[in-house]
């Protein structure tokens, strides 16, 4: 692990804005590419993918080889998994479905040690394999992000106390748990999914802490808007669908000039 300074964490505590992308795909080749580009961070998927844990730990390797902060969404708030993700070498983690203050003050403890936190002690790939414990102890300090995600109306409802925790760097909006949190999945122009989600702008504002969404569908001017309406942490896109939209784009436009016989 090379303790590179998060540039992410600095940017988002002097107001800028952070544009980043997800990994989905269980292949290093991908992450690298994806590193190459000019992305602020990248975030790797371990809610939603069958992602093993030796490939998230080599795919932090790859992306901090280029300069970028690793991230990865684990599965779920639990302390073990999020132990196993900082000593593989994660810079940050984001932590699904926050819905309570009691919920988040779970995450911070499982990221920090004692006595800010309870995370266990390990000799990993973090803490240069039991040579450079005190170096990764000193960095973490200024260096560990974490991220709750918003992802029910449960968490709208208590959000200005999940937002009073000192140590959340940021927080996400998740519209499609959201959105089915009410009855509607996926159904974003309905009035009520609309109210719950100018009310996590407002608060967070109000709060003066950093937010963000996750743009899963490649459209530059979701993001636009986004920044322009104030959030900081966003996600674009996803490995994916990157793929499988330049894939079919380019199939397109041979197939509007020449005529192919299946």
């Amino acid at each position: 692990m090379r303790y590179l300074k998060n540039q992410v964490k600095q940017k988002l505590r002097s107001g800028q804005s952070v544009i980043g992308s997800w990994i989905n795909l269980p292949c290093l080749e991908t992450v690298e590419i994806m590193a190459r580009m000019d992305f602020d961070f990248l975030v790797v998927d371990e809610e939603h993918t069958s992602l093993n844990f030796e490939t998230i730990q080599k795919m932090a390797m790859v992306m901090e080889g280029y300069g970028k902060p690793p991230y990865i969404r684990v599965s779920e708030n639990d302390p073990g998994i999020i132990k196993k993700a900082l000593d593989a070498g994660y810079y940050g983690i984001i932590v699904p479905m926050i819905n309570s203050k009691k919920e988040a003050q779970k995450a911070v403890e499982s990221v920090f040690y004692p006595p800010q936190g309870k995370r266990g002690v390990g000799l990993s790939r973090a803490q240069g394999y039991g040579t450079e414990f005190e170096v990764y102890k000193k960095w973490y300090e200024k260096n560990i992000s974490l991220v709750a995600q918003i992802e029910h109306v449960q968490g709208i409802a208590n959000l200005e106390d999940i937002l009073s925790i000192d140590e959340l760097d940021a927080t996400m909006i998740g519209p499609y748990d959201l959105s089915a949190s009410l009855g509607h999945p996926g159904e974003f122009q309905r009035q009520e999914v609309k109210k719950e989600l100018e009310k996590y702008e407002r608060i967070s504002k109000k709060m003066q802490k950093p937010y963000g969404q996750h743009i899963v569908q490649l459209d530059h001017r979701v993001v636009t808007d986004k920044v322009k309406k104030g959030y900081q942490f966003l996600a674009y896109g996803i490995d994916e669908l990157f793929f499988a939209r330049s894939c079919q784009q380019e199939l397109n436009l041979i197939k509007q000039n020449v005529s192919i016989k299946s």
